[in-house]
């Protein structure tokens, strides 16, 4: 019979697009003993981490939770419990996920109005305003806050406000934002924004942080059919969460709960304006030192994300090659292009534990060497 050698993972340096270093606390939260989901130490866990993520989302919404699963069901969640068969939905396109917006949004039977722009720029507030004249009757506005194909930061603090005009709920995707830059859900008038748990929150991927205002909880109650994903289903999973009926719905994920209720912990005690501060600088660190080797940002300093550095290249890097040698010879991951932007970019995530100035110094030297 074949045997099978221990796990042994090499020791890597993750600055690509996620996952994100994990911070030995939080390993070590991964390991402690289980219990059931149902009991009330794990139910008071749960309300611990219901607390630190509106702290993380800025928000006092209710309905702020883990979903158990990645972070593409928190964008999966958002649009089954809001779109129902006709409904029209603007969607900034940018990169790879506002195409996956779309595709959801016509999977529910829904109508997608895609405000399309070039890979690298920002969705402008007059063109949803135009498309929101024009469309009428729109269910929803979507953007991709931080977009991780491009590096783009979406500026959002007008947006919810010119939702709210129209009568159009805003849906943000926040995944490689929350935790490492500003994500104002209470005062940029957010209706839904999710995330995942292997970004800026430095936890292993597994689970998917959201947030609901009880207007959205409202419509998703209010439906005229089902929403059309069971396990997704907010009205049944608010029971599950809720400290006052506590209603079993599915087997939560104890550990990875666990581990997000420690990597939250850091981040509280962090603070947040600090740890803002502090992917900020490393952003600029490392565009500075790039700078040396004629690498220039793709993207323009207004709307750049400091969690997920793109670099312009020039035609003579041979960027794949330089980036299986920084894996193999310096254990250091770095991401490249997505679609439109393969071979023409790579992408530095800088998120969490990742954004360390001493990160930054050991990749800048194997890149002189490289390069």
């Amino acid at each position: 019979m074949q045997s099978f050698a221990e796990l042994n993972p090499s020791q890597r340096l993750l600055l690509g697009p996620g996952p994100s270093m994990v911070h030995p606390r939080v390993y070590k939260a991964l390991s402690t003993p289980i219990i059931g989901h149902l009991d009330p130490e794990f139910l008071q866990i749960m309300d611990d981490i219901q607390q630190l993520l509106r702290f993380v989302f800025q928000t006092k919404n209710q309905f702020t939770i883990a979903i158990s699963a990645t972070g593409s069901a928190g964008m999966e969640s958002a649009f089954v419990n809001m779109v129902e068969p006709g409904d029209k939905v603007i969607i900034g396109v940018n990169g790879v996920f506002g195409n996956r917006m779309s595709d959801i949004v016509g999977r529910c039977g829904g109508t997608p109005i895609q405000i399309k722009k070039p890979w690298g720029q920002s969705i402008d507030l007059q063109e949803i305003e135009d498309q929101l004249k024009q469309a009428g009757g729109v269910k929803a506005v979507a953007l991709v806050h931080a977009e991780t194909s491009t590096g783009v930061m979406q500026p959002l603090a007008e947006v919810g406000k010119l939702c709210k005009k129209y009568g159009a709920l805003l849906i943000v995707d926040a995944v490689t934002s929350l935790g490492g830059v500003p994500v104002k859900v209470d005062d940029w008038q957010i209706d839904i924004c999710y995330s995942g748990t292997q970004k800026c929150l430095s936890c292993p991927p597994g689970l998917a942080p959201i947030t609901f205002t009880d207007e959205a909880i409202s419509i998703a109650k209010s439906r005229k059919t089902k929403v059309q994903s069971w396990y997704l289903d907010t009205t049944m999973i608010a029971d599950y969460w809720s400290d006052k009926t506590r209603a079993y719905h599915h087997t939560a994920p104890i550990s990875m709960n666990y581990a997000l209720r420690e990597a939250l912990r850091l981040i509280h005690e962090e603070g947040l304006e600090k740890r803002f501060t502090r992917h900020k600088q490393s952003s600029l660190e490392l565009f500075a030192g790039l700078q040396k080797f004629g690498l220039t940002p793709f993207v323009d300093e207004s709307i750049r994300l400091p969690t997920l550095n793109s670099i312009k290249l020039s035609a003579n890097i041979e960027e794949a090659k330089i980036r299986k040698r920084l894996l193999k010879e310096y254990n250091i991951e770095i991401g490249g292009g997505l679609g439109d932007l393969a071979g023409q970019i790579w992408r530095i995530g800088l998120m969490g534990e990742s954004s360390q100035k001493a990160n930054v110094v050991y990749l800048l030297a194997a890149l002189a060497e490289l390069l």
